[in-house]
């Protein structure tokens, strides 16, 4: 068995075991009969919405730092993260600010929410390839993208300022912009699912081309890619990526970054490897966070966004440190 194929086994039943470990632990106890089903039920929809959310993220992580090729970056460094968030945001307060009496029947914030998501995330690379079509440079697309990311950073603050006024209305949009799989339900999944199906496996297609591309631009060129085209769907995909992670998790930092990062010692440089491996590792990885989240000592939920952020961020303070005394930063 090769070194590969003994990662990927590895990868399988430590996902596998996070799950069975995820329905098993939380407040709750499965010995009561009475509430069994729906303990099990509430709990499933929970991992499979962190499984989906960490893929999806993790699986845009492999892509964008092929892309720059640089392990040092994230999906959020397009701005399509910072898009989707705020037309969640956006899609939550237009749905409270609509009387009742003028809703379609049958609508439900969380149907909603995913269109949001993806409006959001698609605006957001409009403008970016608007700005980068002029001047399409791996340089320009890193500053638009830090620019919409602050630009819509600051309008979700300003948005949840004016959810305050409605307690519910205030507590949603906070909790949301902090993460959590905790609210999420069959429809939700169902609207989110073809959006990660079609991001994962789009991406493991264009896995050939993002590995020319790690020889260089010229290279890549030279041997008859058509590097324009491909900067151009690898960055449609990661919107997907991202819009189908942030309907479901909220704003979950740091997966994106740090599980392609541990994965290439074990799986490999080559894209094609990494995706479907990036993709396991992700969910698992959520899942444990998600698990985390519910289960440590707190009054109520501790929200998965901390979660990560408090374990992506030291680990990626030490691995920028390592890469800055090795020179190998850029």
């Amino acid at each position: 068995m090769t070194r590969r194929a003994r990662a990927t086994g590895i990868l399988v039943c430590l996902t596998a075991g996070a799950a069975v470990a995820a329905l098993a632990i939380g407040r709750g106890d499965l010995a009561d009969a009475d509430l069994r089903g729906t303990l099990l039920r509430l709990r499933g929809l929970r991992v499979a919405a962190a499984f989906m959310a960490g893929a999806a993220l993790a699986t845009g992580g492999v892509i964008v730092q092929a892309l720059f090729r640089n392990p040092l970056v994230s999906p959020s460094i397009l701005g399509t993260t910072a898009g989707a968030s705020l037309g969640g945001q956006g899609a939550l307060l237009a749905f409270h600010l609509i009387p009742a009496r003028a809703r379609p029947a049958g609508i439900a914030p969380e149907m909603l929410l995913p269109l949001g998501c993806i409006a959001g995330a698609m605006g957001a690379l409009a403008i970016l390839l608007a700005v980068t079509r002029r001047r399409p440079g791996f340089l320009v697309v890193l500053l638009t993208g830090f620019i919409l990311s602050s630009l819509f950073l600051s309008l979700g603050s300003f948005l949840i300022t004016l959810a305050q006024e409605s307690w519910e209305v205030g507590r949603a949009i906070v909790a949301f912009t902090l993460g959590g799989v905790g609210g999420v339900g069959e429809r939700h999944l169902l609207l989110a699912l073809p959006l990660v199906i079609a991001g994962v496996g789009a991406s493991w297609c264009w896995a050939r081309p993002l590995d020319l591309l790690l020889s260089g631009e010229e290279e890549a060129t030279s041997l008859g890619l058509d590097v324009a085209a491909v900067r151009f769907w690898c960055v449609v995909w990661v919107a997907f990526l991202t819009a189908a992670a942030v309907a479901i998790g909220g704003n979950v930092a740091f997966v994106g970054l740090l599980v392609p990062h541990a994965l290439r010692p074990f799986v490999g440089l080559l894209t094609r490897n990494l995706v479907p491996a990036a993709a396991l590792a992700g969910g698992g990885f959520l899942i444990l966070a998600d698990v985390l989240s519910r289960t440590l000592r707190s009054s109520g939920e501790i929200p998965l966004g901390i979660v990560t952020g408090l374990v992506g961020a030291p680990v990626f303070l030490y691995l920028l440190v390592r890469r800055t005394r090795e020179g190998r930063l850029g």
